[in-house]
């Protein structure tokens, strides 16, 4: 055991201390001038950031790899709180017919209807469960910097096998505040388009598409690693398809007017809609998301059945619900 020095608590030559009588104590402590405790001060004594002990590390390198990374989708209770048993079948089923990776609590996720408690703990549920079997990469990306960098301290600290940042938005900074090198830096997700995928990936540097519409031409023509999808919530064996099996402009083709549909209006309140009717989550919103309308939830259906009912996650019929099935949650 090691001494600490500045310590008023000690045994000499191993002797055992005994109290003093309370008579004399209260003597002495009415006699003597009082001095603050000392064994709450500890001068001069480095407590380490960061312990030696050796763990379970996931290099860039690994994340590099990546082809199928789904940005999952968090789902709730009637009273807006994690529905964390729908949440895990749904990780299991991603893992299952062959994602690599999930993004936890990004756009898709809902991160941003999330608090940080809420955050942390859903990323470190993830890899308890299936920090095995999946790389989990938890988005604490922040338009603060500070905040960023303490949500990333606090993921890996439960686990998290890499972290998911997005440039500032909304109070927006200037190109030189977004500049930044890291030894760990994996890659790049790239939403604007495949020339841009093609600037980045002439230079080395690794690149997954974040345009489920663009992923196959983006893995294919222009040197992207895989895809960050939305659409492998639904059909994850398909997307894995288009990942890894070579050119398929067939299958390509025959996901379009899904993906279409998923990205009429701003994510995630389409795929929100389609795993309720697919009976995979409850139909619970957080607001300000709400379903689709009617019109568009019987497209969905119809979508389903040309595209095939054994390709989408989940057991049950695929049924269009009523207005009055949904739950809206504002507080929660």
């Amino acid at each position: 055991m090691a001494a600490l020095s500045g310590s008023s608590v000690c045994l000499r030559d191993s002797a055992c201390q005994l109290p003093l009588p309370v008579s004399t104590r209260c003597y002495k402590r009415r006699s003597a001038k009082w001095r603050s405790p000392q064994a709450a001060i500890i001068p001069n004594f480095h407590l380490p950031m960061r312990s030696f002990e050796v763990k379970n590390r996931t290099s860039p390198e690994d994340i590099k790899s990546l082809r199928l990374i789904t940005a999952i989708k968090t789902p709730y209770l009637p009273d807006g709180r994690f529905d964390l048993e729908a949440y895990d079948a749904l990780v299991n089923m991603q893992i299952v017919n062959g994602a690599e990776g999930v993004i936890v609590g990004g756009t898709t996720g809902e991160g941003q209807l999330m608090s940080w408690d809420e955050h942390i703990m859903l990323i470190g549920h993830t890899v308890n469960c299936f920090g095995g079997s999946i790389k989990v990469i938890g988005n604490t990306g922040s338009n603060s910097t500070r905040e960023a960098i303490h949500a990333t301290e606090q993921g890996f600290a439960v686990g998290m096998h890499a972290a998911l940042h997005i440039n500032p938005y909304y109070g927006k900074t200037s190109v030189e505040g977004l500049c930044g090198q890291s030894p760990n830096l994996a890659g790049v997700k790239e939403c604007v388009g495949n020339d841009r995928v093609e600037q980045y990936t002439e230079k080395g540097i690794v690149v997954w598409s974040g345009n489920d519409d663009q992923c196959h031409d983006a893995r294919w023509n222009h040197g992207a690693t895989g895809v960050i999808s939305v659409t492998s919530n639904l059909v994850p064996g398909l997307m894995r398809k288009l990942m890894f099996e070579g050119k398929d402009p067939a299958l390509n083709s025959k996901l379009m007017p899904l993906i279409d549909w998923l990205f009429q209006e701003p994510n995630p309140i389409a795929l929100n809609t389609a795993l309720a009717q697919l009976g995979v989550v409850r139909p619970v919103f957080r607001l300000p998301y709400v379903p689709l309308p009617l019109p568009k939830r019987v497209e969905f259906v119809n979508l389903v059945k040309s595209i095939g009912r054994e390709n989408f996650v989940g057991e049950k019929d695929v049924e269009v619900l009523d207005d009055d099935d949904f739950i809206l949650v504002g507080r929660y």
